[in-house]
């Protein structure tokens, strides 16, 4: 057995803090608080573990203690070991996997509210603006053949600006115009990564970036996102022991976690990966969204502080203006944006003139109008959604963000598994991700993704509408049971 990483017994020690103080025999108690570790993903699926007398060292009990604990685990299926070998966690035989992908069903059909898509409806009237003045420009490109594999010169210099705004001096040369983020990462990993591949991961990440991987044949390594963020003792020993040629990590208002990464792990990271050759593709397709303007100032772009210019950084219209406008951006080497701009032609060729005119003015003329207007309506949503799951769900947990677009809720110990309530809550017209869509290997079951992209009265109705497929998915009595629902 190939193992991804291992942990050190004085960190699964710190790990499993307060797991003494469980009901029931000393072994149980610590089975169960491992089970929970790998579960909620802290802990990855194939990690290797402490052995029996280090670990019963470290925790300050007998080995009998850590040894039934271990077997009882071998049991259930969340361990392996061989002899000589080791022990590594692990998942039961026919457990379910996650399913790719989210639902897709806007909320017009049928009285559905959908969860399921952290994306925003337009901020009006900037996309009609926009589409009106690209309208007026379109003439000066009809005499062309309107394919520009790099994108419009307008608008990666329009890119460019707004990199430079954020404090990395960038070049047009160093921006490929890409459909939408989607499509860029897709041309990366084309580009850079095969079969077996491994590519490290934040866990959770975004669930349609590990299909993405998947389609390509590479292999996610997960790395655990602690409560308080990202945990680099965990980066440095799987960029050291996967030694994988890619990572990719969301640093800006994580998805789905919403958390923000420090400038000092930044500078960290990227040492990391420097040390190890493995090349970060940073996703900055949250970056706008910084919905406290009281806070501390945003970090600094995470390839500022890469003076190698090896990372690669994909950016999106998509999240700051509008899902609709399929445009999104690499920022790279020159060289590299040629190579993916010459690889793109049995791709998708190129974006659409048009909405890279309309991207084009809303990042030269409107920016500032529009981020304003995008992130007061975002806070509302965010404090109504918040609001009505301390009200309706209080045994539910979660860190409020400080931005991005979704709440990442852990659903409880007595509370149902995410894929259980996903299934649930269709019955009661509510689309959810559930917690293993955006983890590798099955686990995250206690957790859910919840976007604050819909009005506030539409998330008051949809949390609702949880609480009783919450009640119904664990048994409770006197659950509501599922009504036509009529659109809000």
């Amino acid at each position: 057995m190939s193992t991804r990483s291992s942990i050190g017994a004085a960190q699964l020690d710190r790990a499993l803090d307060g797991w003494q103080h469980r009901q029931g025999p000393a072994y149980r108690a610590l089975a169960g608080s491992l089970r929970t570790l790998v579960l909620d993903g802290r802990v990855s699926v194939e990690t290797r573990l402490p052995a029996e007398r280090e670990l019963c060292t470290v925790l300050g009990v007998s080995r009998t203690t850590v040894a039934s604990a271990y077997e009882l685990l071998r049991a259930e299926g969340f361990l392996s070991s061989r002899r000589g070998a080791g022990s590594w966690t692990a998942l039961p035989e026919g457990r379910p996997m996650p399913v790719a992908g989210l639902s897709p069903f806007p909320t017009d059909r049928g009285g559905v509210i959908d969860l399921g898509v952290a994306a925003l409806s337009a901020p009006e009237p900037w996309i009609t603006t926009a589409m009106t003045a690209a309208l007026a420009e379109l003439p000066g490109y009809t005499r062309t053949h309107g394919d520009f594999p790099a994108g419009l010169q307008l608008l990666r210099e329009a890119v460019a600006d707004r990199y430079a705004q954020r404090g990395l001096p960038t070049a047009p040369e160093q921006i490929m115009i890409t459909s939408g983020a989607a499509g860029a990462l897709a041309l990366v990993l084309r580009l850079l990564a095969g079969p077996a591949d491994r590519i490290a991961v934040e866990s959770p990440s975004y669930a349609n970036a590990l299909q993405a991987m998947r389609f390509v044949g590479a292999r996610p390594v997960p790395v655990p996102l602690g409560e308080e963020g990202w945990q680099l003792d965990a980066w440095a020993r799987t960029l050291r022991e996967a030694s994988p040629a890619l990572a990719y990590v969301i640093p800006d208002f994580h998805n789905p976690t919403g958390l923000l990464m420090p400038e000092s792990q930044r500078r960290e990271l990227v040492a990391l990966a420097r040390a190890t050759g493995t090349t970060l593709i940073v996703d900055e397709t949250m970056a706008e969204l910084d919905l406290d303007p009281d806070a501390a100032p945003m970090p600094l772009p995470l390839a500022a502080h890469d003076r190698t210019g090896a990372s690669i950084s994909i950016g999106s219209a998509g999240k700051t203006f509008w899902g609709g406008l399929r445009i999104g951006w690499i920022r790279a080497r020159p060289e590299l944006v040629r190579r993916l701009a010459a690889d793109r032609a049995s791709l998708d060729v190129c974006s659409p003139v048009m909405d890279q005119l309309a991207v084009r003015h809303l990042l030269a003329e409107c920016l500032p109008e529009v981020l304003a207007f995008q992130r007061q309506r975002v806070r509302e949503q965010r404090e109504a959604l918040a609001a009505a799951v301390r009200e309706q769900l209080p045994g539910w947990t979660f860190r409020l963000p400080r931005g991005g677009l979704s709440l990442w809720v852990r659903t409880g110990d007595e509370g149902p598994g995410g894929s259980a309530l996903a299934t649930a809550a269709e019955r009661y017209g509510v689309w959810v991700g559930s917690g293993p869509r955006f983890g590798v290997d099955g686990v995250l079951e206690r957790f859910v993704r919840l976007p604050y992209t819909q009005p506030p009265e539409v998330s008051r109705e949809a949390v609702r509408r949880l609480a009783a497929a919450a009640a119904a998915a664990t048994g409770s009595r006197g659950a509501a049971e599922p009504a036509e629902h009529n659109l809000l």
